[in-house]
């Protein structure tokens, strides 16, 4: 048996540069400069291998000591006494290490802060995160992404697959991108797990449904209804003079109403693929008579201020139509509007588009129309208003 721990620490204070051997395949080399370097020498299958066990450091600062290397030494030799690689078996090791580093729910925490760029406001509001947040993480979140199979996905999304068909697909969609984020930082994941799981879990059962729309022909009597004068009654009512989303009337400031004519900055404004901008909104004679009544109860400039602080809650408008007995939601109003233009008006499919903010035509044909037909949009907000304050029920002509 080879002559084991022939070096001491005092011996190795004191050499020359060059190598010395500890026995055992241990080996120390020492530069010129009082560095050195530790390294085992063993034979596996025949093979030599040799392998760095770390650096040493003549002052004790930060090297590997005679102790540990010797400890190292022969915690490898034990390995190959088996028959394996102790280099293979390091590196192994390693790879385990930082595999445990990577669980889906860094790695997709990381894909979410890659992506805040390309959503609105950062993603602040939550809605890209959500979904893997509450049914995808709280079962896979720990579990090493470079583990993860279309299994595990379809185990995971199975219970909501049918039920929820639209959230599930989200989550799904957004587990595909953080699985490719992970193949983007050379991990060895499976980019296609996602599109096998969604073989696994067939296709949805679940039918969409739109959100409930009140008939245009009832709108005015709602309208109508809406006659204490709180922020929530008078919020609605421009909601539905201006067929706008909640979010814009919302934060609706004062200082982005400019004569008649409201601009709603883009960020208030939903995101459309290849149209983000700031919205002009003809506003009514019967819509800027409400934005007055609105002015003695506007706080910190928004129109419509919440009771303690910021601006009403999304849901304040829909908890009203919810206490009246209502299954029809306030976003539905854009649908009755969208209604009344195709069998009360003449106008064309252009200008009522427009008036919600919906992106016509292909992208070619959009490039070449500079107009948000704000001028047909004026006159056709101004029947609008007619309607829903008790106005005439007839067709109603628009001048082209």
């Amino acid at each position: 048996m080879r002559a084991l721990s022939k070096l001491t620490t005092a011996k190795i204070k004191s050499v020359a540069p060059g190598k010395y051997s500890d026995g055992g395949g241990l080996w120390l080399h020492i530069r010129p400069d009082g560095g050195g370097q530790w390294f085992l020498r063993v034979t596996v299958h025949g093979r030599r291998r040799e392998m760095g066990l770390g650096r040493y450091d003549s002052k004790g600062l930060n090297g590997v000591s005679l102790k540990e290397a010797r400890d190292q030494a022969e915690k490898w030799r034990a390995l190959v006494r088996k028959g394996k690689d102790p280099i293979k078996e390091r590196e192994r090791e390693r790879r385990e290490t930082a595999k445990a580093d990577h669980t889906l729910e860094t790695v997709a925490e990381e894909a979410f802060e890659a992506r805040k760029a390309q959503l609105r406001d950062d993603g602040k509001a939550g809605r890209w995160f959500t979904p893997l947040k509450l049914y995808v993480l709280p079962k896979l979140g720990k579990v090493p992404i470079e583990d993860i199979d279309q299994r595990d996905i379809k185990n995971a999304l199975g219970p909501i697959w049918h039920e929820k068909a639209d959230t599930a697909q989200k989550a799904l969609n957004r587990l595909r991108i953080t699985m490719r984020y992970a193949a983007a930082m050379g991990l060895d994941v499976d980019i296609q797990a996602t599109e096998k799981a969604k073989a696994l879990l067939g296709k949805t059962r679940h039918v969409i449904q739109n959100i409930p729309s009140m008939p245009w022909s009832e709108v005015p009597a709602f309208y109508e209804s809406l006659s204490d004068g709180t922020i929530t009654h008078l919020a609605l009512k421009l909601l539905i003079l201006t067929n706008l989303r909640s979010k814009p009337i919302r934060f609706c400031r004062l200082d982005e109403i400019e004569d008649d004519v409201w601009i709603v900055p883009a960020k208030n404004m939903k995101a459309l693929k290849g149209h983000e901008a700031e919205f002009r909104v003809p506003l009514s004679a019967e819509a800027l008579s409400v934005i007055e009544q609105a002015i003695p109860l506007a706080r910190d400039g928004y129109l419509f201020p919440s009771q303690r602080k910021g601006v009403i809650s999304d849901a304040t408008m829909s908890r009203l139509m919810e206490r009246r007995g209502f299954e029809f939601r306030p976003h539905g109003f854009r649908s009755s509007f969208r209604t009344w233009c195709a069998e009360a008006t003449d106008v064309s499919e252009e200008v009522a588009e427009a008036a919600l903010a919906h992106v016509t035509g292909s992208k070619v044909a959009r490039a070449y129309r500079r107009t948000d037909f704000l001028e047909q949009r004026r006159a056709l907000m101004e029947r609008w208003a007619d309607h829903v304050t008790g106005g005439s029920d007839e067709v109603v002509r628009m001048v082209r």
